[in-house]
């Protein structure tokens, strides 16, 4: 005969996962990665003021149940996003064109990478 006896409660485990249903775990765990992308943004962004580089900002948008990292810079010069115009390149006023420099993407792909890895590495632990 095998004999069971629980004692306590299960009232933390359920508190996590109402937490985890309602988002709150998803999107905690994503900060770290955010603030990672926005560190990168900020060290990889070209300077000659630095002011592009420190306008980085982000939030972390649940769109039914979908999580966004989503990026924005501030410095806006004259109606345009400078971050933009570095990014892509622009033209002059005097009708030259100044090159982009692709700085965004491979600041942010090891970031993404590493959830993609790291999202894995859970589901497949279990």
């Amino acid at each position: 005969m095998l004999s069971l006896k629980v004692t306590g409660s299960f009232n933390k485990t359920l508190t996590f996962l109402n937490k985890c249903t309602s988002g709150e775990c998803i999107s905690s765990s994503l900060i770290k990665y955010a603030d990672a992308g926005l560190e990168a943004l900020r060290a990889n962004t070209p300077k000659s003021t630095g002011y592009t580089a420190e306008s980085w900002s982000y939030e972390i948008i649940n769109k039914n149940g979908k999580y966004i990292i989503q990026y924005n810079n501030s410095n806006v010069s004259k109606g345009h996003n400078v971050a933009i115009l570095l990014q892509y390149g622009h033209a002059t006023k005097n009708g030259g064109y100044v090159q982009g420099i692709d700085y965004i993407n491979p600041s942010l792909k090891p970031i993404f990478n590493n959830i993609a890895d790291n999202a894995w590495k859970e589901l497949t632990s279990r």
